[in-house]
């Protein structure tokens, strides 16, 4: 009877365990992001010092991928707006900083059979200018636009993934929805970037907002804008799909200098 009793126990003890791991699992979404054939992909940022354009790329999606600011991308590279880029063309993704040696060559001299002319007497000294007065400090620079920006949800449905800091699988929010639910401008800004040509984030549709702020809709079903359409908060820009994930969803990214940044503490509360 003790034997039993103690293997009855036992038997309590590991399924009480079991019922505490499968807790643990359930409370934490993992999002799966695929290829078109279905094969699980990294959405890892470009590490390499340079990429060669392909085509479909734009400067924007390049430097999205690399975690760069598309203006810092342009300026090693020389590029100027409207950011033309072309497929073979080759980027720079890393700034180098650009060394002027001094010159060692001296100035030629050239012999001459004229005699030295006599010394000039020097000029009588000059009263000194008193020193100018000092300028003023520059003014305080403004505070970062994101006070300025009115952001909104992109869509409607359950969080299931957060933004977790220097993990490049989670760079933004995922929510979870319906197939073909609205997907909206979080806030009015010029479309950048709309196609299917960065990796793990299927259908994406990146808008700009100003030179500092841009915002991305990953997973789309379709879209709907059009890169150069100018879109204005809570305007539809796409319909919530699985492209690239294991789910209907949507991932929404906001960034500042291209860096990646929670969106959580910008959105209003829900």
């Amino acid at each position: 009877m003790v034997g039993v009793a103690w293997m009855n126990a036992i038997v309590r003890l590991l399924c009480l365990l079991l019922a505490l791991v499968m807790l643990a699992g359930c409370g934490r979404s993992t999002v799966v992001r695929r290829d078109r054939d279905g094969r699980p992909v990294s959405t890892q940022p470009i590490s390499a010092s340079s990429v060669l354009v392909q085509r479909g790329d734009t400067l924007y999606g390049i430097a999205f991928r690399a975690g760069q600011d598309y203006r810092d991308v342009a300026r090693w590279n020389g590029i100027r707006p409207p950011y033309t880029i072309y497929p073979g063309q080759r980027l720079q993704l890393r700034g180098q900083a650009i060394v002027t040696r001094p010159s060692t060559r001296q100035p030629a001299t050239v012999a001459s059979n004229r005699k030295p002319a006599p010394a000039q007497t020097p000029p009588p000294p000059t009263a000194r200018k008193p020193p100018p007065p000092p300028a003023q400090s520059s003014p305080p620079l403004p505070p970062s636009t994101a006070a300025k920006i009115p952001w909104r949800w992109p869509t409607q449905g359950v969080l299931i993934g957060r933004f977790v800091a220097g993990d490049n699988t989670r760079q933004g929010i995922d929510i979870a929805g319906s197939g073909g639910q609205a997907v909206v401008a979080a806030a009015a800004g010029t479309v950048v970037y709309s196609g299917s040509g960065l990796v793990g984030y299927g259908e994406l549709v990146i808008i700009k907002h100003s030179d500092e702020w841009l915002s991305a809709y990953g997973h789309n079903r379709r879209r709907l804008v059009a890169e150069g359409a100018a879109v204005s908060a809570g305007q539809n820009i796409a319909e919530m799909g699985r492209t690239g994930a294991s789910r209907d969803m949507l991932h929404f990214e906001i960034r500042r200098n291209g860096k990646p940044i929670d969106p959580l503490p910008l959105l209003p509360a829900q």
